[in-house]
């Protein structure tokens, strides 16, 4: 196995703040539920319409975190609202800042819990890869994040306010048109699985579409799934961002040691679940993910399967070099392979790009996601029982 360079990345460290009793936030409301949380403060009903605009505003267009801020409100509604509720984000515990620019955060949610997001700049684009669980459930072999315990499901706010602070670190608010956005497309690739939580993805993602805020293009935001097949369809109807499918094996064989979701949902039944995708079309493809590994699912035979089982999905298949973590069971298959690999798929029709690695040095590559909180608190635990024993 191939073992990156070791290099002191640059690392931003944040005191932690002291959690309290939590008013509820503003900030991962839909629209509907912002409404009644103004009329609940006693706003007039003549005039919620505009103050729901101006709020909405300043939350998603402007990025203010405080209610002060919000100058366009009277002093009376803008202290009511302090009073009652709160604008919170995530907290950035660490920042890491690989040498290719990619950012690595740390947050930490409600709870004390924490995830984490990584921001990759691109000549054309600048991808931010956005958590939707503490931990996850699904052990996946390969994925150093299925490691880790399923803690709980991320709310829509600890899912949007992950945006949220990316754009308050690129100092990306209040953008003039024209502008180039730093922050142009969400992938729901960080921890956790996105469709054992589809409901607080759904309604984070509808806000960071919302054309009078963040404003992302609905086709600029994909969400992978290891394939829990109900909810595939769920994504095409009600959130109508793209689709990418964690695949990564040919036989359900190897996919169910690989990605163990398969003993429940077949390759046969997910892939009809592809066919099935709402809007799919040559212009809107599925993308299907595979992680290349050294003599496991990396041989011709594979290629030459994976076109077959894909026959008539419009769809590209992204090649991931595995990224090695600590203890990790599996080797990155050789360049010569991965290009071998990809030349049969290319020959077949499909686009098979090799994703390059990044931010390998600050393990924020694909998989390599794990946040250390659980084993942290252990560490405390065992420590005080230690001091308690002295």
């Amino acid at each position: 196995m191939t073992t990156p360079t070791a290099i002191t990345p640059n690392v931003l460290t944040i005191p932690r703040k002291q959690d309290g009793d939590a008013l509820p936030n503003l900030i991962g409301l839909t629209r509907d539920q912002l409404t009644d949380a103004l009329q609940n403060v006693g706003i007039k009903e003549k005039q919620i319409k505009m103050r729901h605009a101006q709020i909405w505003q300043w939350m998603y267009v402007k990025g203010v975190q405080s209610f002060d801020e919000m100058t366009n409100l009277s002093k009376d509604i803008r202290a009511n609202l302090a009073a009652q509720f709160q604008l919170s984000r995530p907290e950035i515990v660490t920042k890491q800042v690989s040498t290719d620019g990619t950012r690595k955060y740390l947050l930490r949610i409600q709870g004390g819990h924490e995830v984490e997001a990584v921001y990759i700049p691109e000549t054309d684009r600048g991808t931010l890869c956005v958590s939707s669980q503490v931990g996850c459930t699904l052990t996946c072999s390969f994925c150093h994040t299925g490691t880790q315990k399923l803690v709980r499901n991320l709310t829509a706010a600890e899912i949007v306010g992950q945006i949220m602070v990316a754009r308050d670190d690129l100092n990306e608010w209040d953008l003039e048109p024209g502008d180039k956005r730093l922050v142009s497309n969400i992938v729901l690739m960080g921890m956790g699985e996105p469709l054992y939580n589809t409901d607080n993805v759904r309604d984070a993602m509808k806000i960071a579409m919302d054309n009078e805020g963040i404003a992302l293009s609905r086709r600029r935001i994909t969400l992978s799934t290891s394939g829990i097949v109900p909810e595939i369809y769920r994504v095409g109807e009600e959130i109508g961002c793209m689709l990418a499918i964690s695949f990564h094996a040919t036989t359900d064989d190897v996919r169910d040691k690989l990605v163990p979701i398969n003993r429940k949902h077949k390759i046969a039944e997910l892939l009809q679940a592809c066919r099935d995708f709402p809007r799919l079309s040559n212009a809107e493809r599925i993308t299907f993910e595979y992680v290349m590994l050294k003599d496991v699912n990396d041989s011709d035979e594979d290629a030459h399967r994976l076109v077959e089982l894909i026959k008539g999905i419009p769809a590209k298949i992204n090649l991931i070099p595995f990224n090695p973590w600590p203890g990790a069971p599996y080797e990155r298959s050789s360049n010569n392979r991965i290009h071998r690999f990809a030349d049969i798929v290319n020959a077949a029709g499909y686009s098979s790009p090799v994703r390059k690695p990044r931010g390998e040095d600050i393990m924020a590559a694909c998989g390599q996601l794990k946040s250390a909180t659980e084993r942290a608190r252990k560490s405390r635990a065992e420590m005080e029982r230690g001091i308690e024993g002295l």
